[in-house]
């Protein structure tokens, strides 16, 4: 899937950024594992910090307040705010509870929002991965990034 998806941002002409929090650069990993990914990639964060995605992203504050940190309105903000920092024409955010602790009775542990700046458009989504463990937790959202990107790079 991962060369599905640089073949596909290769044929665009796109280049892709990563916005990453509970994800750790799990996601440009798997993206960099693929021999191409030079001609695709110029750079991504890391903002597992509210105040990272403050500063580097501009994510605002307000929006952390009133949503929290996990919400698709965050992970919305962090996929324009890699964008447009890196100047791609597709970013993903990532924000979520992958455990063991943290989660609450309404962002569980397993819980992950996304964001996908496309070309000037925002896609969100919330996928509940469930209590499976951290990293599989961690494995499943970038698998699910993937799959999208695929599917919104048709």
């Amino acid at each position: 899937m991962y060369e599905q998806v640089v073949h596909q941002l290769m044929e665009k002409e796109y280049h892709i950024s990563f916005a990453e929090s509970c994800t750790g650069g799990l996601a440009v990993a798997a993206l960099v594992s693929v021999a191409d990914a030079s001609k695709v990639l110029d750079a991504s964060f890391i903002t597992y910090a509210n105040e990272a995605k403050t500063k580097y992203l501009g994510v605002k504050e307000d929006t952390i307040e009133t949503y929290g940190v996990v919400s698709e309105e965050v992970a919305c903000q962090m996929s324009e705010g890699v964008a447009k920092e890196t100047g791609a024409e597709v970013g993903v955010g990532i924000t979520g509870v992958a455990g063991p602790g943290g989660g609450t009775k309404e962002k569980p542990v397993g819980m992950v929002c996304f964001g996908f700046f496309v070309d000037g458009t925002v896609y969100t989504e919330t996928m509940q991965f469930g209590d499976i463990g951290r990293n599989e937790v961690r494995r499943k959202s970038v698998e699910y990034v993937y799959g999208k990107l695929h599917e919104l790079l048709l």
